[in-house]
Parts: C-alpha cells; structure tokens; sequence
C-alpha cells in the first residue's frame, strides 16, 4: 500500500481488550498509529473508535486488509468502516432561494478549507446561476412543482449518481425531500436549518422570534432523515441576542451562525470524523490533522 493515512471508524458492544487486540492487529500489519480516539456510552454499553494509520511502508493491499480485519471484526461484533484517504469526496449543493450558505461552502473549498471536489449546484430555482458562473461549478436548474416532484427528484438522482456523488449538502434547499430520496443516499444528506424548530416553521420565522421575544439564536445541522429535522446532529451553534434585534438582525446574526455550523459539520464529514449511532452522531474532534 502506498504511503498515505488510512482512517478507520468502529463502533460495536463494549467488552474488555478493544484497545489492545485493535492496536494489535494495525501493529502486526506494519502501520504507525497517529492517533486513537475512542469513546464509550456506558448507558447503551457501547463503544466506538477512530483510528487513524500511516501506511507507508506497509505490504498489504486494500483487499487483503479488509480481508484479515473482518477476521477479527466478525467475533467481536464490530460496525465499522474504512477510507483510504486516497480519494476526495465528490460533493453536490442544493438550493433553492438564499445564497449565503452556498456562497459560503463555495469560498471555503475554493480556499482550499474543504478537502473535497464541488461538483454541481442543484437549484430548484434559476436565480443563483450567477453564483455558480462566478466560481465556476456546473449549475443545474431543475424545477419543481407538487405534480412534477416525483419526476424531479429521479432527475436529481440520476444527475448525482452519474456524477458519483458522495455527499449532498442541502444549504437552504426549501423541498422536503422523499424517503426512497433519503435512503438513497443514507447519512449521506446534510441539511441546515434555524434551531426555532419545532417551534417556529415556515415562512417568517425570525418574525415571529422577534414578537415571541427570544433570547437565543441559533442553527443545527444533521443528516437528513425522513424524519423531516430530526435527524442525528452533526453541530449547532447559539448566539445570545436582546430586546434591541430587529427581524433583520435577527435574520442577519442566524445566517452568520448558519455557515459557520454548516461548514463545522460538512468538514466533519469529510474528515471520516462521525459515526452514527440512532438517530444520535458521535462527532470525534479533529486530531491534530
């Protein structure tokens, strides 16, 4: 295997010698350890590890690899998962009306901060096509309507596997995507949306913050599900706000919370740095990477 950084991500029943036996083996097999973060959720008495290895100087092929871990992953019941580290992650952002996630998403992988390949820009709407020409990603205008949605998303489907797309990114798509949609690409879909929820939905809701009088604003981003906004959360984020805030800055500080949180938690993905247990994510911070 050429030298590159390998990461894995297990969870499985907790149970004494993990550490060990999983060290171990990544030992036997010649790689160097970076970094070993483990975690264990005594109430459900499970335990969950990412462990990141240099491969340089290793022998062994990914097949082979795979091969001998699931000798020992089979007995000990884990769940787990590999990436090479040798392949960006192709990425898809939908919209629909407000740019400021997208404008935000954009300029970070175009500096560099997002290690990943922007694909395309889906957008039910045509009015951020400037957008797109402006950082120069593919853009696609793909209208829907209450008749025409079903056809809509298998266009959008079609449009994303033919493309190998790993993670789609809803950065503000107003459509409340089908399950056959969702389990399409399982915990592959992040959405972001205002943490009002379920309290204020629909349209105006800084509107109706600003009359309720909150003390707090905030975003959430997680893996879409179909259950609509709950799914597992990847990270939110709160600012304290007062009496003085108007809808508008109410609105403003939201969206400035809004890209950070989104970003936080596409980068996250991108990192091989989650796992999902239920319908909650076990987030491990960046170690030293």
């Amino acid at each position: 295997m050429k030298s590159q950084i390998v990461t894995f991500l297990i969870k499985c029943p907790d149970q004494k010698g993990l550490v060990a036996k999983i060290t171990n083996f990544f030992y036997q097999k010649g790689f160097n350890i970076l970094s070993c973060q483990q975690y264990v959720n005594s109430i459900e008495d499970t335990y969950f590890m990412r462990i990141r290895l240099n491969a340089d100087g290793t022998n062994i092929s990914k097949s082979e690899l795979e091969t001998s871990f699931l000798e020992l992953a089979e007995p000990l019941q884990f769940d787990w998962s590999v990436n090479y580290g040798d392949k960006k992650q192709n990425v898809a952002l939908m919209v629909s009306h407000t740019s400021h996630n997208l404008y935000d998403l954009l300029e970070r992988f175009k500096e560099g901060h997002l290690d990943c390949n922007v694909k395309m820009i889906i957008n039910n709407h045509d009015k951020l096509r400037h957008i797109a020409e402006m950082f120069d990603v593919p853009f696609y205008h793909l209208p829907v309507t209450k008749e025409s949605k079903k056809q809509q998303e298998a266009q959008v489907i079609d449009l994303l596997d033919s493309n190998e797309i790993d993670l789609v990114v809803m950065a503000r798509y107003m459509q409340i995507l089908s399950s056959k949609f969702i389990n399409h690409y399982k915990e592959r879909i992040i959405n972001i949306h205002h943490s009002f929820l379920p309290a204020f939905q629909g349209a105006n809701p800084y509107k109706r913050a600003y009359e309720r009088g909150v003390k707090l604003i905030g975003a959430t981003a997680h893996y879409a599900t179909e259950d609509l906004d709950e799914g597992p959360i990847i990270e939110q984020d709160v600012k304290p706000v007062s009496h003085e805030s108007t809808p508008t800055t109410l609105k403003r500080i939201g969206a400035d919370i809004e890209k950070l949180v989104l970003a936080r938690a596409v980068k996250c993905h991108l990192n091989n740095q989650i796992i999902v247990s239920g319908n909650r994510a076990i987030i491990f911070p960046e170690a030293g990477e």
